[in-house]
């Protein structure tokens, strides 16, 4: 035969981070990577790491995942046109990471975003929208991360949860120690905790 033949069908892999995360797939082309710190150095507010893993229905960390984060700036701003407010010179409130291949520990560093407006006059209490994809996802999976240390009582899509005690998979726990604030937010796909995923 003459001519190549048709690479492997598959739902996110491997070439996804090859396209998507090319560094990790050891491809020097970025000045800069499109992840990892998705505020920038001249964003105000407090500095915060936020971490996690992404499990499969056994319990099982999924080592090949990528996770796009967006959120606003401190005051609730978004870094988009449609927002139409300013944010700080070099703030982009989104990025892309993926998860460590050996241990599957995905985490960036940003700012605590603020408040956001919401739909009819409510507000947002403060969260990063999280978009997931990995082997087997067909359709990226959506879902959002908010702050345990914030009053998310009033918040308008919590509040769509119609099962209260679910809310929770939504809430990342803060912690402190001598390099810094992080919150952690493990993702479940599947099983009795299963994450909330969003459907926008």
């Amino acid at each position: 035969m003459d001519y190549l033949k048709e690479t492997p069908s598959q739902t996110a892999g491997p070439y996804v981070h090859i396209g998507l995360a090319p560094r990790a797939a050891g491809f020097d082309i970025f000045k800069q990577e499109l992840g990892w710190d998705i505020a920038g150095p001249n964003a105000k507010g407090e500095r915060i790491r936020v971490e996690g893993c992404v499990y499969d229905g056994t319990g099982a960390p999924i080592k090949d995942v990528l996770i796009e984060a967006w959120q606003a700036n401190a005051d609730g701003h978004y870094a988009h046109p449609e927002d139409g407010r300013e944010v700080e010179d070099g703030f982009r409130g989104w990025g892309r990471v993926i998860t460590d291949f050996d241990t599957g520990l995905w985490g960036f560093d940003t700012i605590k975003p603020g408040a956001t407006p919401g739909r009819n006059g409510t507000t947002q209490a403060p969260h990063i929208n999280l978009w997931i994809v990995a082997r087997g996802i067909n359709l990226g999976l959506n879902t959002r991360m908010y702050f345990d240390d914030c009053d998310n009582s009033t918040d308008p899509v919590l509040n769509l949860i119609e099962q209260t005690h679910r809310r929770q998979t939504l809430i990342a726990t803060r912690s402190e120690d001598d390099k810094g604030v992080t919150y952690r937010f493990d993702i479940r796909i599947q099983g009795p905790d299963e994450t909330v995923f969003l459907d926008i």
